[in-house]
């Protein structure tokens, strides 16, 4: 049936009209990269073709031969870039090439910087190569046709970048996709067959198809040459492959512009065979926490790609990692259900997660500087891990990185190796506080009697902290504790404190029941400790209830949390805890009560339920105070 041929011209998405800007500007401090990201879209229309060809060989309308080919016109002053892969219906000319079909729009546009090289690579990362075209070009038309489409479907796209576009419906006899740019005045550089052959090996020597260009001074019906080896660089050998051609093959599986810190590059062979490549990359994506975005590992079988899905090769807390797995044994119509209960991918999955994990760990001992940029960029994603890979909990745990009081700065690089190997003699316990920030985790009351004995606690400060040390309890034989948890116990310890080696007095007991009884709204328990030296209060919890930290992250996500009353913890020595002995007046005393209450919230990080009535209480202890002070001035004589 005849498709009624119609042209129409539509405003671009309000995102991609700031991207092109951006792009027009010369974001890109490497103009030629327009022909890296072309040709990679090539690559990836092929991929897809082959793929849906699995299930329906004639969408190859008898032509398998699949390949890219570059050519320029001097005259018109064109570069053309064709492939004869997927093509596009006009729907999808919509869809991808008038908006940016991906979530977080908004978060990558907040990620941007006005920093030339770190906006390139968020772009990159971004995955909208395409309008890189109009760094060079004015006017960019694209033809194509999608595979198993009659010819009356062929579609039209073109615009000049400035924030329009128009779509018309025509025939095209050709399967495929054919990207025309119209260069800018001062872009001659690029009507040249050496020079863009040279950026054609430059940047896509490693991809499988070939990518072709005729000979120059040639006839145009002259058999054109391949221009890049055209062989899947993961099934060379390692010692044949170049430092170069990994990073070219990295910035083409991940849109990336920067270099990958580290890859790893495995041929397993025995029961199953299958070659994984494996790479850090430089840098955290701008998505990094969006758990469904699960995009990074593409699936070959046979080098033939099925899938561009993380979520069944490696698992959430690696979602950073990005590469290649090739399976000889897996079939080659694999559907996702079939991947969801395949042991063959359970076996591939627990191999790739240990070539990754053994990846860090040699970085990890060999090169400490580059490990301190991975967890700077990575640190909090693997965080997760203990929680959701038990196998390999403890490897992942030596992977971990804190801050502790051993170093009092924010910087992440206490591993649980150094702090064991820093441990007291007769310590048995790896110690940690958790808080919404550093600071409140460095100046916690909590921390004086570790200070004061020069036990090192561990300073967590990140969300998944809470998480995280609800699912690691121990390494290396040592338990993890939280120091506002229970009863402190330090008497393991060679030389030293006895745990309430001071006994109470009959005067401080007294105190510490009358602050039980205005307090018994508020907490579970009021009781002496021996865990502080300067401060006269602080909160702790008993061993069994969710501590105050987490239950303040559940309820900023919206989570329902029982509220479990906390333990007030006094320093019967402290002046301010020994002077509400000689108040008798029971108003006075449950201001003072309360505020010794609301002060140890504070310290914690807590939220009060009537800031106005703490500062009420404050003020009119503080005009008490001030009064004498105000007397004594008055009956001063004035100076001569």
């Amino acid at each position: 049936m005849a498709v009624e041929a119609h042209k129409e011209s539509l405003d671009f998405q309000a995102e991609v009209r700031q991207l092109l800007h951006l792009m027009i500007h010369s974001l890109y401090s490497n103009k030629e990269i327009f022909l890296r990201e072309l040709i990679s879209n090539g690559s990836d229309a092929a991929d897809k073709l082959r793929f849906e060809a699995l299930s329906d060989d004639a969408l190859f309308e008898g032509d398998a031969e699949l390949a890219i080919d570059v050519g320029f016109d001097k005259q018109a002053r064109t570069i053309t870039v064709r492939d004869n892969g997927i093509g596009m219906g006009r729907q999808e000319v919509l869809d991808n090439l008038g908006t940016i079909a991906k979530s977080g729009t908004r978060e990558f546009f907040a990620a941007l910087t006005g920093d030339q090289a770190r906006d390139t690579q968020l772009i990159g990362q971004f995955g909208v190569g395409f309008y890189s075209s109009f760094i060079v070009a004015d006017r960019v038309t694209v033809r194509t046709r999608r595979a198993g489409m009659g010819p009356e479907h062929g579609v039209v796209w073109e615009s000049d970048g400035e924030g329009s576009f128009t779509v018309e419906t025509v025939r095209r006899e050709a399967r495929g996709t054919e990207v025309v740019l119209h260069l800018r005045e001062g872009e001659d550089e690029f009507l040249d067959g050496h020079r863009l052959s040279g950026i054609v090996r430059k940047y896509s020597d490693h991809i499988s198809l070939p990518v072709r260009m005729a000979k120059e001074g040639e006839d145009a019906d002259a058999e054109p040459e391949t221009v890049n080896q055209a062989a899947a660089l993961w099934q060379r050998n390692k010692a044949e492959i170049s430092d170069e051609e990994y990073a070219g093959l990295y910035k083409h599986v991940a849109h990336d512009f920067e270099d990958p810190l580290a890859w790893v590059h495995s041929h397993v062979e025995g029961k199953q065979e299958y070659i994984s490549l494996f790479y850090v990359p430089a840098r955290a994506p701008f998505d990094l926490y969006d758990r469904e975005r699960r995009h990074g590992i593409k699936l070959y079988v046979r080098r033939v790609f099925i899938a561009d899905d993380a979520e069944h090769l490696m698992p959430q807390y690696l979602r950073f990692v990005r590469g290649i797995v090739d399976s000889n044994d897996l079939p080659l119509n694999v559907s996702r259900e079939m991947l969801q209960h395949n042991r063959l991918i359970d076996a591939i999955r627990a191999g790739s997660v240990k070539k990754v994990l053994g990846l860090l760990e040699g970085i990890a001992k060999e090169e400490p500087e580059k490990y301190a940029k991975i967890w700077t960029e990575f640190g909090r994603v693997l965080k997760e891990g203990p929680a959701e890979d038990h196998a390999n909990r403890a490897r992942i745990a030596g992977l971990l990185r804190f801050a502790s009081t051993h170093a009092d700065t924010e910087e992440q690089t206490v591993a649980l190796a150094d702090y064991v190997a820093r441990m007291k003699e007769g310590q048995k316990k790896i110690y940690f506080v958790t808080a919404e920030s550093f600071l409140a985790a460095k100046h916690s009351p909590h921390l004086e009697v570790f200070r004061d004995k020069g036990i090192e606690v561990l300073l967590l400060s990140d969300r998944v902290d809470e998480w995280l040390v609800a699912h690691l309890e121990e390494f290396d034989g040592k338990s993890l504790a939280s120091v506002t948890r229970g009863e402190l116990d330090l008497s393991e310890l060679a030389g030293g404190v006895e745990r309430k080696k001071e006994k109470v007095s009959r005067k401080e007991k007294e105190v510490l029941r009358r602050l039980r009884t205005v307090l018994e709204d508020k907490v579970k328990d009021v009781r002496a400790t021996d865990r502080l030296r300067s401060s006269p209060a602080c909160l702790v919890v008993d061993e069994n209830d969710m501590n105050a930290n987490l239950e303040r992250i559940l309820k900023s996500l919206g989570q329902q949390v029982g509220g479990s009353q906390p333990i007030l913890e006094v320093n019967a020595k402290h002046a301010l805890v020994a002077g509400l002995a000689d108040i008798d007046d029971e108003t006075r005393f449950a201001d003072w009560a309360h505020l010794l209450f609301e002060q140890a919230l504070l310290a914690e990080g807590g939220q009060l339920d009537d800031p106005a009535g703490f500062v009420r209480r404050l003020n009119d202890l503080l005009l008490t105070l001030a009064k004498p002070a105000t007397a004594t001035a008055a009956q001063d004589p004035p100076a001569d």
